[in-house]
């Protein structure tokens, strides 16, 4: 299990690297191209104006586009214990509870750190999951809280924006000074930078969405290790996946969020799920659930 943790925060890491490495040869070559060094500067101004707007607000965002409630404490008085439970263990506060009216079982956590989170459940994940399954969904949507994944995201968020905005910027110019003779870029760097300034969004966004499902699997890892039961998420899990409930959650834009991608059921064992096409997994928020699974069921408590 620690084994498991300590790869996947390596990982995760060595992303973030080769981002920053990308955000660095995107910028010197669209200067050397266009002549133009405040490409890099003003994109990286305006995307953290942007990403900053998101960190303080984007748990509201994520919790009206939801249609989540505050949970009365009377009305769902197992769930609040549950939570205080697993908040001490994992040795953070108790977020505020949200639920959501919907049949399908899911779950997420939001905020910016932990003083500062909140925890929404769906009305079929309390009826359909035991109490050992619920702990272990917890587990995983705290460990997220704990591990500080809504800051990393924001900051991936910024440097997918950085790309985004450096490239459209370059393709623009690229139309308008292509003819230019006093650029000093010369061909080559004029040819590289179109070439980047195609590929180099989608490399993000690959980024990205690696970044996620490494998060995916930390806090599956950290969850279990709070439990100290990984058997509880892997059941979860397998229901969650299998489940046959038409969801009311049609918001796409929160459904990164979610211990399961709402819009997708996931009904494939590990071995179909290690046959899923590379392509099919590149472009996902989650990792397969049966990959997920196995690795859960991988791990020994010694």
């Amino acid at each position: 299990m620690y084994k498991q943790i300590g790869s996947n925060v390596r990982l995760t890491w060595a992303l973030m690297t080769l981002f920053l490495v990308l955000i660095v040869a995107l910028g010197w070559v669209f200067a050397r191209a266009y002549n133009a060094p405040i490409i890099l500067a003003a994109a990286v101004a305006i995307a953290i104006v942007q990403a900053l707007t998101s960190y303080y607000y984007s748990d509201k965002i994520a919790l009206i586009g939801a249609g989540a409630k505050e949970a009365p404490r009377k009305e769902f008085i197992e769930l609040h214990r549950v939570v205080e439970n697993i908040a001490i263990a994992a040795g953070v506060p108790k977020p505020k509870i949200y639920v959501i009216n919907d049949p399908m079982p899911n779950a997420f956590a939001t905020g910016r750190d932990p003083r500062h989170a909140a925890l929404a459940v769906t009305t079929g994940l309390l009826e359909k999951l035991k109490k050992v399954e619920l702990e272990g969904v917890v587990s995983h949507e705290m460990s997220h809280v704990g591990n500080y994944d809504i800051r990393l995201m924001t900051v991936v968020v910024v440097l997918v924006g950085v790309v985004a905005l450096i490239s459209d910027w370059a393709l623009r110019m690229s139309f308008w000074r292509g003819r230019d003779d006093n650029n000093q870029g010369g061909a080559i760097f004029l040819l590289l930078a179109l070439l980047l300034a195609i590929l180099a969004p989608i490399s993000a966004t690959l980024i990205q969405l690696a970044v996620s499902r490494r998060r995916e699997y930390l806090a599956d890892a950290t969850g279990a290790l709070i439990t100290r039961y990984p058997e509880g998420l892997a059941s979860a899990l397998e229901k969650i996946s299998k489940d046959s409930s038409q969801t009311r959650l049609k918001n796409r834009a929160i459904n990164h969020l979610f211990i399961a991608d709402p819009a997708h059921s996931d009904t494939r064992s590990p071995a179909q799920a290690k046959r899923e096409s590379w392509l099919a997994v590149a472009f996902s928020t989650h990792p397969p659930i049966g990959e997920r699974v196995r690795r859960l069921r991988e791990m020994l408590i010694k």
